[in-house]
């Protein structure tokens, strides 16, 4: 872009921005003339996609900011009254980050402006609560101010509509076209009042849900440690342990409150290296039977066990795996669903059950679409234990939920490991990892995707690919996306671009046959080998 076109676009853009900081900070840009950081602010835009938005807080079209969120909340008001919503309700969640709540506000007074009804949640509360709010108040739409479990610098912003599910296409498109035309902030009316703000009435509401996912009269004595992740679940998790009667959990005390910068972690994800230290440190002072996790806002659910001498997480599969038996074991009725890179050992666990079993697209938004849906849970530590009330990934009822299933084995003096390996001997031992690849240059993962189309491979570890599926075709059952998908000789590797964090993404899972419990050590040890080799073939093939 050319130097002064670039100024006009910049010195434009300053003069509708409502909010004094991003002001200050592009009008120091602009008196800089700091033509690359100008350029990476301006040379697009953030796109609206079926996340949403999610980017890094700043000025300019290209990051999150007041003036980016007025004309998202405005494209999504003129695709609601399209739709023949013209005074719906829409409800607004939204977390602790910076500048959360503003946005919130913001899309309210939007919503008003616009001659919609707006309802905000009354302080940050988990995600969850949002996606419940809107089945239980009868929304037409909701929006939940949050970037869940990125870096510090970044927000967000989702999108669900009245079903309570966040959106898919084609209704992204719809209201991407809608935000692209808004023409100018001017044009958007933003009263300064007109919208309720909600009491605690709905929060109570969800948290007497909460109480139904637990069987009545089931064991509640497991001990629990809890990091919120500086997140906002805490309360709402403590809550929801304190009806149902089980021990108050042991609360790891630096992480327990909402902060913006979240300072005792590098990433505030459970899945990351070192994220959880904190808990397994509070873990090996209390000796608790179980340790729990949100992330910063609570959709999502991370557990870890005592294996051997010291803690480890489970993986979002094994999770997965455990709640499933259980809902099975307590006679639960309906589908079972998971994403097309989790494991395949839920629809072993629902075949065997005589459930029905379907596979969707990544992400909850598909997930939560399912007909007859029971349970839903995705490799990313999301579970979907009540889709009566939450129809998303939610972190609070799957703690509960877990935390009921600690207490019952506790009761037969066992653990949630002894479980798992009934359920590696009886549907074989379904190993699963991740090869991720965070990258600055979004071309590298074009660039990784195209190499393995181009030149696939036809082999990974020595075990042959017998089938290989480009994902962006579709399936009989799955609509198009970026991704292929290989089948080998006891094993399966999915590899897409992440929708919401610069990462490419590879799923290996590996089957392998286990007689008896006496074998599971020696199968372990062959699934960790056929994992590492099949990471470092993949790495050769996609050239990362």
């Amino acid at each position: 872009m050319e130097h002064d076109a670039l100024i006009a676009q910049a010195q434009a853009w300053l003069a509708e921005d409502p909010d004094p900081d991003t002001r200050e900070e592009l009008a120091r840009l602009i008196d800089d003339g700091n033509h690359a950081e100008l350029t990476a602010r301006f040379a697009g835009t953030l796109q609206f996609g079926t996340a949403g938005l999610r980017g890094e807080l700043g000025a300019g079209p290209l990051r999150m900011n007041r003036s980016v969120v007025i004309r998202a909340a405005a494209g999504l008001a003129a695709y609601l009254k399209k739709q023949g919503h013209d005074n719906g309700l829409v409800v607004i969640g939204y977390d602790a980050r910076h500048k959360s709540h503003t946005f919130a506000e913001d899309t309210a007074a939007v919503m008003t402006g616009a001659g919609l009804r707006a309802a905000v949640l009354p302080r940050p509360l988990p995600t969850p609560v949002l996606a419940f709010a809107i089945r239980h108040l009868g929304a037409v739409a909701g929006v939940e101010v949050t970037a869940s479990h990125n870096p510090p610098r970044d927000n967000g912003y989702k999108v669900y509509l009245g079903d309570g599910s966040q959106i898919v296409p084609p209704a992204d498109a719809e209201i991407a076209a809608e935000i692209d035309a808004v023409a100018s902030l001017t044009a958007v009316p933003r009263p300064t009042t007109g919208w309720d703000t909600l009491d605690d009435t709905v929060l109570d509401a969800y948290l007497a849900r909460t109480d139904a996912v637990l069987s009545k009269g089931s064991p509640r004595t497991a001990r629990t440690v809890y990091t919120a992740m500086h997140g906002v679940g805490k309360d709402v998790l403590l809550a929801a342990f304190a009806r149902a009667g089980f021990p108050a959990p042991d609360l790891v005390a630096e992480q327990a409150d909402p902060d913006p910068d979240f300072p005792t972690v590098a990433f505030p994800n459970p899945e990351e290296p070192g994220a959880m230290d904190l808990a397994f440190a509070k873990a090996r002072e209390t000796d608790p039977d179980l340790v729990v996790a949100n992330d910063p806002d609570a959709d999502r659910c991370a557990a870890a066990v005592k294996d051997g001498g010291d803690w480890r997480m489970l993986r979002g599969d094994e999770v997965g795996a455990l709640l499933a038996a259980h809902l099975v074991r307590r006679g639960a009725t309906g589908t079972f669903a998971e994403s097309i890179v989790s494991s395949s050992l839920l629809g072993r666990i629902a075949e065997k059950a005589g459930l029905p079993y379907e596979e969707t697209l990544t992400g909850f938004k598909w997930i939560a679409r399912v007909d007859g849906l029971r349970y839903g849970y995705e490799e990313a530590l999301g579970y979907c234990v009540d889709p009566d009330g939450v129809r998303d990934k939610d972190g609070i009822t799957a703690a509960l939920l877990l935390t009921e299933l600690a207490s019952e084995l506790k009761a037969e003096n066992r653990t949630l490991l002894d479980l798992l390996d009934d359920l590696a001997v009886e549907h074989g031992l379904h190993a699963t990892d991740q090869l991720s690849v965070r990258v600055k240059d979004l071309g590298l993962i074009a660039a990784a995707m195209r190499r393995l189309r181009e030149q696939p491979p036809t082999g990974l570890a020595g075990l042959r690919i017998t089938r290989t599926e480009d994902l962006t075709e579709g399936t009989d059952t799955l609509p198009p996306t970026d991704g292929l998908r290989y089948t080998l000789d006891g094993a399966r590797v999915v590899v897409r671009p992440s929708g919401t964090e610069p990462k490419l993404k590879c799923y290996l899972e590996v089957v392998i046959p286990v007689a008896a419990k006496a074998d599971l050590p020696e199968a372990r040890t062959r699934a960790t080998a056929l994992l590492t080799a099949i990471k470092r073939d993949l790495s050769e093939a996609a050239g990362i």
